[in-house]
């Protein structure tokens, strides 16, 4: 009786005889005979060498390099997830997707209009990069973080767009402090090549809305913001996600240079000024040293409301205004906007 073995070497010889190409293994041989010679493989049954390890090492960092490349959607997925306490939030008086309509509220949608239309502008009305869009004041504590964090958490409720909050008041950072996150790393080690992306974006409970922190302190801040490296992050950020509204909350102008250095590379700037506590002459000096920036919106904070609102009385609010640059002549308002109050 022919053993399975016996049939198998016999099949194999039949279809090697019919002109099949079969892939290379040891046979059996009868017992007593020496081994067959072996049969030439085809050139295209060949395994290559392996490379040589100075290629394999060019492969394995090209394969990061293009894991590192992945859509920001896609990287705020695979990134660290935190949780803010919105009822703490609103009883601080930050307005939250979930919070109730009011003045302040509405004041924000107001505010958010103009900024979003700019954004999203295209054909000889575009602006360059103008979903980068920066928030700042002339000296400190006029609320610009206050009008970053609400403007974000405006935008957030949006049904089109979606908000990044980048810290980049990195010689005083307070986006996490008031969310009421601890430190973590952001934009400074992404800078400094300590970090990748995915590994400094927050992702929130607040669906349309991350967050970008400004990172570990560095005493060449200002130069790692000015560095070849921000302007390609940046010119990322801008083309790579145009429904992507991306939020800066940066430096007061007058007390440091990293605000100035960044307002080069936005497209937008928003400047906070205290009513009734800044000097015009302040506020007129902070901007001429943004001059390179096309469109600058200036808000009021605390600026005395003049009539009672359907949503809320008299009292101390957000006023607003929109003027396209700032100078020797008059404001000129966009559609919708009040003047600059003086």
């Amino acid at each position: 009786m022919t053993s399975l073995i016996e049939q198998a070497a016999q099949r194999l010889e039949q279809l090697r005889q019919a002109g099949v190409v079969l892939p290379e293994f040891d046979e059996p041989q009868p017992f007593g005979q020496p081994p067959a010679p072996p049969a030439p493989a085809a050139p295209h049954v060949h395994a290559a060498p392996p490379p040589p390890p100075q290629q394999q090492a060019a492969v394995v960092a090209a394969e990061a390099a293009f894991e590192v490349d992945l859509p920001l959607d896609a990287m705020a997925a695979s990134s660290k997830r935190v949780e803010i306490d919105l009822e703490t939030l609103n009883k601080a008086g930050i307005v939250t997707p979930a919070s109730p309509r009011s003045h302040l509220a509405d004041q924000y949608r107001v505010l958010k209009r103009p900024l979003i239309a700019n954004a999203i502008a295209k054909g000889a009305a575009a602006v360059t990069h103008g979903n980068l869009i920066m928030v700042t004041s002339a000296v400190a504590g006029e609320g610009k973080s206050f009008t970053s964090i609400n403007l974000a958490m405006s935008i957030a409720a949006e049904l089109d767009h979606t908000v990044m909050l980048v810290d980049a008041d990195v010689a005083r950072p307070s986006v996490l402090r008031v969310l009421g996150l601890p430190p973590a790393p952001g934009l400074l080690d992404l800078l400094e090549g300590k970090a990748e992306m995915a590994d400094v974006l927050l992702r929130t409970n607040i669906d349309k809305l991350t967050i970008l922190p400004s990172g570990s302190p560095h005493p060449k801040a200002t130069e790692l913001l000015a560095s070849a490296s921000m302007q390609a992050l940046l010119d990322d950020m801008a083309t790579r996600y145009p429904d992507r509204i991306i939020l800066f909350d940066s430096p007061p102008l007058l007390l440091t240079t990293e605000s100035r250095v960044l307002a080069g590379h936005m497209g937008q700037i928003v400047v906070v000024v205290h009513a009734g506590s800044t000097l015009q002459a302040t506020v007129q000096q902070a901007l001429a040293t943004i001059e390179s920036c096309p469109l600058k919106l200036m808000v009021l904070n605390k600026a005395r409301s003049g009539a009672q609102g359907a949503y809320g009385g008299h009292g101390y609010g957000y006023g607003y205004g929109y003027g396209y640059g700032y100078g020797e002549g008059q404001d000129a308002p966009a559609p919708g906007a009040e003047p600059t109050r003086p």
